[in-house]
């Protein structure tokens, strides 16, 4: 769909049309002068969002667990004239491995936010990020930080408009992100208290590949940090899909998809498992 750069980052996207469900994205950025670490804290941060993303209206977070860092929050999006605004209830974990970052989030159930005829809610949403430290373009160090994106969602729009929609403002919309990241950068080295999204951010669940390539054959592997907290904390009741489906993710991007199905769905399991007891 698109190739294209500037100074400070470097952009490709790609679109696939599945024969059910709605068109799949994939994109791959690369910022200069980024890390990792604040890379995943800025997706996070839904109070600066709010600075940046004219299209946000609303962000409230529902539930957290301050074990794992899952997190369920509540978005409202402004959509154009024609279209009534967009809810989405959102959980989302984050997976590390070294420091590359699998930053999983989709679409759950809550019922304790009423459905309503607008916003109209979106129920069909995922989208996950793997982060990770990249070869800078001017000068081939490791200062620059690569996002590799899978996204899609049914937005209550035909596809096909929806399509062309994204198609004609996805430039924008990645000059916005970069902007976005930019000011970030510069309020987080001011010194200024970080917000408590961006605090759950760094709440990760620790993930070692070599256990996972293994796991599939494994009756009682130990991959996940920390030990889940005796005091049952407040978001033991996030929707397990969130688990299974990040476990999936996780094990579908590690080493590029190499891994075989039945360590994949073996992983799935093994989170599914843990996810009982959050």
């Amino acid at each position: 769909m698109m190739d294209r750069s500037t100074p400070n980052m470097s952009y490709q996207a790609w679109r696939r049309d599945p024969q059910t469900g709605p068109p799949q994205y994939r994109s791959r950025t690369v910022y200069e002068d980024a890390t990792p670490e604040m890379l995943r804290d800025f997706f996070w941060d839904d109070e600066f969002r709010l600075k940046w993303d004219d299209m946000l209206v609303h962000a409230e977070t529902l539930e957290q667990c301050p074990t794992t860092g899952t997190m369920v929050v509540q978005w409202v999006r402004k959509f154009p004239f024609f279209c009534s605004d967009r809810e989405y209830i959102i959980g989302r974990r984050i997976w590390e491995s070294g420091q590359t970052y699998y930053c999983v989030t989709k679409g759950v159930p809550c019922s304790s936010v009423p459905r309503r005829n607008k916003p109209r809610r979106v129920d069909l949403y995922y989208s996950s990020w793997c982060i990770r430290a990249a070869e800078s373009k001017r000068d081939g160090q490791m200062t620059a930080c690569e996002v590799l994106l899978f996204h899609y969602e049914d937005m209550g729009i035909p596809w096909e408009i929806a399509k062309l929609g994204v198609r004609q403002g996805m430039w924008g919309a990645v000059g916005k992100i970069d902007l976005g990241f930019r000011a970030y950068q510069k309020q987080r080295a001011s010194g200024d208290p970080i917000s408590r999204c961006a605090f759950m951010a760094q709440i990760n669940t620790k993930v070692d590949i070599e256990n996972l390539r293994s796991m599939g054959n494994r009756t009682s592997p130990s991959v996940i940090e920390p030990e889940d907290s005796p005091e049952k904390p407040a978001g033991r009741n996030i929707s397990k899909f969130l688990v299974v489906g990040g476990a999936i993710a996780l094990a579908c991007s590690l080493d590029r998809g190499l891994l075989t199905k039945a360590v994949i769905f073996g992983v799935a399991r093994r989170f599914a498992g843990i996810g009982k007891r959050l």
